[in-house]
């Protein structure tokens, strides 16, 4: 097992790198680009939602290409089976057995789009594997080799014929982001890129191996998090329960979220201890799909990223304490 032989600062230049390639395909969005690198590095599975045309398979393909990652895509429909994600068991003729025939999940880095296109039943073993890093069949279970990140997709504004997931299917995700349209200087950039190279593709040079990658995601368990960030934590996720906008608040699985993205924040900043800016600049993405609102306050235009903003507001962040070891 590989571990990391640098120190945080020089494993916030080398994910520094990663994004500078990946950012020759994805051109204007780096602050996306940053919440998905610190979902890989955080061992955890990222819902995108937005609009289709908006770079979510380059994103997911380009990161693959930077660490050196398998990559493997599943369209989702209404007909899809799970054994189309998983694998199922052919018969040989050869030896007159069955054998196993491994599905797009055996991979490290899946693209499920428009996963809420899936029945239900699909989604689950889907969410299955996402959480256990395992597929059961009928011969047996096997292990999903690591890295093992979902970025799975929705359209907000196609719901006919979908199957919305569940909040206990949603709270698997690490976080959940929004692309957005580029503005417009990116946008002519994007247009002047595509004619300087003469065609669509974009070679991206390898940045860390598998091995390295593994190693800068053991690396964030040694970010410290003094009592201050953790008692932030905790107060941030309660104030998600108590508000009077909310019907279900987020869960421990949120708290512990919230931890583990606001370590992999500081790991790309280059440094080895967490602070409030760090939580400040994770906690809408890690929470708002973790709760759920009143219904009534779709009359009023109130999402849920409004709610965890109003809810960094009541909450008073900890003074910064720099480790002695840090200084």
């Amino acid at each position: 097992m590989t571990e990391w032989s640098g120190g945080h600062a020089e494993l916030g230049e080398r994910a520094t790198r990663i994004l500078d390639e990946v950012e020759r395909a994805v051109v204007g969005k780096r602050d996306v680009l940053e919440l998905v690198l610190v979902g890989l590095l955080s061992d955890g599975h990222v819902l995108i939602e937005d609009n289709p045309g908006l770079a979510k398979t380059l994103m997911a393909r380009s990161f693959a290409a930077v660490t050196s990652l398998r990559f493997a895509r599943v369209q989702f429909t209404p007909d899809l089976m799970p054994s189309d994600v998983t694998g199922s068991a052919i018969y040989d003729q050869r030896s007159a057995a069955l054998r196993f025939q491994p599905g797009p999940i055996f991979t490290h880095v899946l693209l499920g789009d428009e996963i809420n296109r899936a029945p239900p039943k699909t989604q689950a073993a889907l969410l299955e594997a996402m959480q256990e890093r395992q597929v059961t069949t009928d011969d047996g279970t096997r292990p999903l080799e690591r890295p093992f990140l979902v970025l799975a997709t929705q359209n907000p504004i196609e719901y006919e014929g979908t199957y919305p997931l569940p909040e206990a299917q949603l709270d698997r995700f690490l976080l959940r982001i929004r692309v957005g349209y580029p503005d417009r200087s990116a946008e002519l950039e994007l247009l002047a890129r595509r004619l300087e190279r003469a065609q669509d593709d974009v070679r991206l040079e390898t940045i860390v191996d598998r091995d390295e990658l593994l190693g800068m995601q053991r690396a964030i368990e040694r970010v410290h998090a003094d009592a201050g960030i953790l008692g932030y934590l905790v107060d941030l996720v309660a104030a998600t329960r108590e508000s009077a906008q909310v019907q279900v608040g987020a869960s421990p699985r949120g708290t512990l979220a919230l931890l583990k993205l606001a370590r992999a924040t500081a790991a790309l900043g280059g440094r080895d201890f967490v602070t409030p800016d760090d939580v400040k600049q994770i906690a809408v993405p890690a929470l708002a799909h973790r709760i759920v609102l009143r219904p009534e306050l779709w009359i009023q235009h109130v999402d849920a990223e409004d709610v965890i903003r109003d809810c960094l507001d009541s909450c008073p962040a900890p003074p910064v304490r720099i480790p002695d070891e840090a200084r």
